[in-house]
């Protein structure tokens, strides 16, 4: 009787730590983030994790990890996307982990469009599940035509639109900007 009430308790406890301890299940419902650029303002970000739980769950976990904090813009494509979130400022950096893209072109339903506003995750154009930390943000309405179905959107700019705006006004059209005209990112703060 004693072995048989231990093997239960152990095996309970395993199953405790790979509920608790185990692989991401994704982070459902709407989220919202505030993101502070340097010199130029706050920026508040709606996030979708019915669309996208497992990317709107990473960013998350990065947002109150502080991963973000000091990191910059390094991409900038006219009246296309900005891009940012990659430490080493290159666009060929990224977090230790990556997360499954959830697209139609990886078997995955999303139905964000990426429209002017629309934030997505930059991955590798080989690899559907290679995004990571960086993504970008949609500057026009015509990004859809392009990146839908290709790419995970996972949330929308609610205000301050104007503010991405401008910082496109300011730097280089360049696949990496110069290190000094990086837009930095000074904190993404998760609302809730």
């Amino acid at each position: 009787m004693k072995r048989t009430i231990s093997v239960i308790l152990s095996l309970t406890l395993i199953l405790l730590c790979f509920s608790s301890c185990g692989t991401k299940g994704g982070l459902k419902g709407t989220h919202h983030v505030e993101m502070i650029i340097r010199d130029y303002g706050t920026v508040k970000i709606e996030l979708d994790g019915d669309e996208a739980p497992l990317t709107v769950e990473n960013f998350i976990d990065l947002c109150n990890k502080g991963f973000y904090d000091g990191l910059t813009f390094h991409r900038y494509v006219k009246d296309f996307v900005l891009q940012g979130g990659d430490p080493e400022g290159t666009g060929l950096g990224g977090c230790e982990s990556s997360v499954e893209g959830e697209f139609s072109a990886n078997g995955i339903k999303n139905t964000i469009k990426h429209k002017r506003g629309v934030i997505s995750m930059a991955r590798n154009q080989f690899d559907y599940n290679s995004a990571s930390s960086q993504f970008f943000i949609c500057l026009r309405n015509s990004c859809s035509a392009d990146l839908d179905g290709q790419y995970a959107a996972f949330g929308k700019i609610t205000e301050g639109m104007e503010i991405i705006d401008k910082i496109c006004e300011s730097v280089p059209e360049s696949d990496c900007i110069p290190a000094d005209q990086q837009p930095v990112i000074e904190t993404i703060k998760v609302i809730d």
